[in-house]
């Protein structure tokens, strides 16, 4: 039946602990069936209601490679369904699901791109070389440090600030803040000058520290918003959220590739409209400010759009967050949610922060590899189009690595830790082989083999660690907290990119490639032993654990949750796999349905009496079939039994 079909267990109400009622009584074949429809969906159990992780591996293969099979041709039938209603329809549905919810990170991987490829610009000759390439005989060399420095520190003020602002005045106005301060922020970019060429780069420092913030902010807020999206604001899970909340999440972040790539080819058209055709040096001071000042108008018309959706057309964007808070009866910031979330999952946050940390001085040692190439393939080149070009490619490698990243990450035989740690070690390789082969590869006659490695490692940077650090980062931790633990691990990673612009700084290139790799190693360990394996779990398992950790039962939890599939080597170790038990489980979350039955009952006598809460959205009665009301009806205390219906629910 239509009413089954995606519906997963109901949402936690602390199940029945006294061992005075037995959840399975007097319950008919025709009823389990309905039970197990319900509470052991297809995608995650087969026909003898064995988990997928309890499985053995060659059965793991056949039911994962079955059911992707299944939803593939699935899905392959509603596009081809949506194309013959409307050939546009199914880039309606794209754009809707994946590129709006991504495009803050769009608009801030355009931006936060542009600041890097502007720079040569500015250095270029004709242009500003004097105020921002060495010995910087007009403007103060502090000051043009600060550009990156202040940038990367505006993120990491914003990540953390608008974290925690997030799961406490909630998802909606987190969002609608960072596509004001990103709008101002650009306008103050677009804009900024001074009476001297000092002052002007002091201006668009702090432009780009203000702006910083939004970008910040942006983080947090799209993957937890993009996440509990996903998921549903409901106490029910669907299958939808259990297959490809992976997928709806990467698909949001990878428009920061997208933004990327636009910006490259905005600034290249720029610079050829401004600068009589060509991209040659000497540039003109006038081409250059013209070419810098639209390529920010252009992001800044498309933020203020950003700012009018979210304020009007994302209403509900915190709703289960608010569902979460209710349910813990707290108003402001859930406090104690958060210590509890250090107590009980600290070790997460070694991973999702020091995997983030190892990740983000990877993502800034990629230029190593293309000024090395540069200078040997175009001797003596002066001019900036060359490496806007191979830019342009880079981020073209880049974008096939998230869309990959985003086919296989909900993947229960790849998914989020396996991709993760793979991910590192290609670019543990990639980046250890030049470095004690450098003066070879350095040759003429071996450049292209270093080009090549310089590609496989934006690939496997994105196929890998910078896909799954920004999911996972949300995923681990529990609604109330989510913003916060994500702005702190992005935070943690941002310092792994300040790490790397200071410490580039007092070393020389080969050197820097004897010391990028080991980040690698460092990002690989930090995900084997301390990260979670999230791939296939229903979220809505980890809420029910979290509710027995908060109110002191965590033993009374028996779900998936603490399957040793969904645990970290670290949590395994410490024995929090002991309280997994399929049956009792399934007993309790019977239980915790009939909790909600009940509660629904008694809404319905208070309705009857004039006392209706108009404020109670997290209820729904409407996922309440009949036999399943039908089967609470008959085994609560001394009401009559009802025999249930003659018919096949499983149609």
């Amino acid at each position: 039946m239509a009413e089954y079909r995606d519906y997963g267990p109901a949402a936690p109400h602390g199940p029945d602990m006294s061992g005075t009622h037995n959840p399975l009584h007097d319950m008919t074949q025709n009823e389990r069936q309905i039970f197990d429809y319900l509470l052991k969906p297809d995608d995650s159990y087969n026909r003898a209601g064995v988990y997928w992780g309890d499985m053995s591996w060659a059965q793991q293969i056949k039911f994962v490679m079955s059911g992707d099979a299944k939803e593939s041709k699935r899905e392959l039938s509603n596009i081809w369904a949506m194309f013959k209603r409307d050939p546009l329809s199914p880039v309606s549905y794209y754009m809707k699901n994946m590129v709006l919810p991504g495009a803050g990170l769009g608009l801030e991987g355009y931006v936060l791109f542009s600041i890097g490829n502007i720079r040569p610009l500015f250095q270029a000759k004709g242009a500003f070389p004097e105020c921002w390439k060495q010995p910087y005989k007009v403007c103060n060399e502090t000051w043009v440090a600060a550009v990156d420095y202040l940038e990367i520190s505006g993120i990491i003020v914003g990540q953390i600030l608008v974290g925690i602002l997030g799961d406490w005045l909630g998802r909606r106005w987190g969002l609608i803040q960072d596509a004001t301060i990103m709008f101002i922020g650009l306008l103050m970019l677009t804009a900024a000058w001074g009476v001297t060429e000092n002052g002007w780069v002091i201006c668009y420092v702090w432009a780009l520290f203000f702006y910083g913030i939004g970008v910040g902010g942006e983080y947090p807020m799209t993957a937890t918003s993009g996440m509990e999206n996903a998921v549903g604001s409901g106490k029910i899970s669907t299958k939808e959220d259990r297959l490809h909340r992976g997928r709806k999440v990467t698909s949001a972040f990878l428009m920061q590739g997208w933004g990327q790539f636009f910006n490259q080819v905005i600034l290249i058209l720029l610079l050829l409209i401004f600068h009589h055709g060509s991209g040659n040096p000497p540039y003109s001071k006038v081409a250059v400010q013209w070419t810098y000042r639209v390529s920010f108008a252009i992001p800044a018309a498309g933020t203020l759009w950003l700012v009018y959706y979210r304020a009007y057309k994302m209403k509900s964007a915190s709703k289960q967050l608010a569902a979460a808070k209710k349910k813990s009866k707290v108003t402001g910031y859930d406090t104690e949610s958060l210590k509890l979330t250090f107590t009980y999952f600290g070790p997460r946050m070694i991973a999702t922060a020091g995997a983030w940390f190892a990740n983000d001085i990877f993502f800034y040692g990629n230029k190593l590899f293309q000024n090395e190439f540069i200078s040997v393939i175009l001797p003596g080149n002066t001019s900036v189009m060359p490496g806007w070009l191979y830019n342009l490619i880079n981020v073209g490698v880049s974008l096939v690595g998230y869309y990959l990243a985003s086919f296989l990450i909900d993947n229960k035989l790849y998914g989020r830790k396996r991709m993760q740690m793979i991910g590192f070690l290609m670019d543990f390789i990639l980046f250890i082989v030049p470095a004690f082969h450098f003066k070879h590869y350095q040759a003429p006659a071996h450049v292209r083999e270093f080009q090549t490695m310089y590609f496989l490692s934006s690939f496997f940077n994105q196929f890998g660690p910078n896909a799954v650090t920004f999911l996972v980062a949300a995923e681990v931790y529990p609604t109330p907290i989510r913003a916060t633990a994500h702005g702190l691990s992005a935070a943690t990673g941002k310092l792994g990119a300040l790490t790397a612009s200071v410490l580039y700084n007092y070393i020389d290139t080969q050197t820097k490639f004897y010391v990028v790799p080991w980040f690698g190693l460092m990002g690989m360990l930090v995900t084997l032993l301390f990260l979670p394996d999230t791939t296939g779990l229903d979220l809505k398992e980890q809420e029910r654990r979290w509710q027995c950790i908060r109110a002191g039962r965590e033993s009374d939890y028996h779900g998936v949750a603490v399957h040793p599939k969904h645990l970290s080597w670290w949590e395994r170790w410490r024995g929090v796999g002991r309280y997994y038990d399929p049956d009792l489980d399934y007993k309790q979350k019977i239980e915790e349905m009939r909790a909600d039955w009940e509660a629904g009952q008694a809404r319905k006598a208070g309705e009857k009496g004039g006392h209706w809460d108009d404020e109670d959205t997290e209820h729904d009665d409407s996922v309440w079939s009949s036999d399943v009301s039908t089967y609470f009806e008959k085994t609560k205390g001394s009401s009559p039994i009802i025999q249930p219906k003659e018919k096949d629910y499983m149609e």
